[in-house]
């Protein structure tokens, strides 16, 4: 008895086993469907609010106290007025706007400066990566760093010997002037590069045809970068600029390797202000009025500034 094929095609496909059903597929509830974005980013969300708002809740309920270790004396704002009349609390805060406005200056004109040069020669371009090695050393290495270069090694004094600039070593922290100048060098150093990048960035995320509209006009590269390139930047450099201000008001490892505060405390930023109230004089709660003073004063320049920045035009 011979056995009969099925054909191929449309014919065999009458002798294949049927397709077995599928299970329904399980639909989520329209509430878990609203909620599930807000269970993925909960972790997260929960790590920042412990790392920061329970510790700032901290520090505006100790700086209503005065405190000495265990001893916590209810004071109100009796810290905050101390601090109004405080001659050190003013000369820190005129310290860190001095050194801070001139540091974030500088490092301004010089990234931009760089990134003019790394956005346009081919050259330069290539290197890029050399630009960022500043910035990926740890704060305290590079205040070690300067502080052999500016203070214990004297290397600073020794090259400008050489060059016939000084006549004999420079004592840097017997001057106000010098002093700063030890602790803006060392900042500039390491932090030129987070700018850097960000405008290199800017520059590479602009609308190429404005640029190549302008090229045929007949504009050279300076007067593009000047006139296009820099106003259509402005958002972006206002941005970083506020990044970096509110990163400025709180340095305290090249101070504290540095210069300690010296001379006189022409160095004292608020951060070392802070942490001499704390950690030193033990006066805890007045560290904490004047870190929370410190806060409320950097949101307010920081909105104020970023709010012009983007401000639409609009009266």
């Amino acid at each position: 008895m011979m056995t009969q094929v099925p054909a191929s095609g449309t014919e065999g496909a009458a002798y294949a086993a049927p397709d077995r059903p599928s299970p329904p597929l399980r639909r989520r509830s329209p509430a878990l469907r609203k909620a599930f974005p807000y269970l993925l980013v909960a972790p997260a969300l929960a790590y920042l609010l412990v790392i920061t708002l329970y510790p700032g809740i901290f520090a505006i309920y100790q700086s209503l106290f005065v405190v000495k270790f265990n001893s916590w004396d209810w004071a109100g704002i009796d810290n905050y007025t101390r601090l109004m009349k405080d001659r050190e609390f003013w000369a820190a805060l005129g310290n860190t706007a001095i050194i801070g406005g001139l540091s974030l200056a500088l490092q301004t004109g010089i990234a931009l400066a760089i990134a003019y040069f790394a956005y346009r020669d081919p050259l330069i371009r290539g290197w890029r990566i050399i630009f960022l090695m500043p910035m990926l050393f740890m704060p305290s290495a590079v205040a070690f760093i300067w502080k052999l270069a500016f203070n214990d090694g004297r290397v600073i004094s020794d090259l400008l010997m050489r060059v016939g600039i000084v006549d004999g070593n420079v004592d840097w922290l017997a001057h106000i002037w010098l002093a700063r100048f030890t602790l803006i060098v060392a900042d500039v150093w390491q932090w030129t590069p987070f700018l850097f990048i960000i405008f290199v960035a800017a520059l590479q995320g602009q609308d190429q045809e404005i640029e190549e509209a302008a090229r045929l006009d007949g504009a050279s590269w300076p007067r593009i970068f000047w006139n296009i390139s820099l106003p259509m930047m402005r958002p972006i450099i206002v941005v970083a600029i506020t990044l970096r201000g509110i990163d400025i008001t709180t340095m305290f490892t090249n101070v504290y390797i540095m210069t300690q505060g010296s001379p006189g405390g022409a160095t004292e930023t608020m951060s070392f202000f802070i942490y001499r109230q704390g950690f030193r004089m033990f006066n805890f709660g007045y560290a904490s009025a004047a870190s929370v003073l410190m806060l409320v004063m950097t949101v307010i320049i920081a909105q104020t500034v970023v709010k012009r920045a983007f401000h639409s035009g609009k009266k």
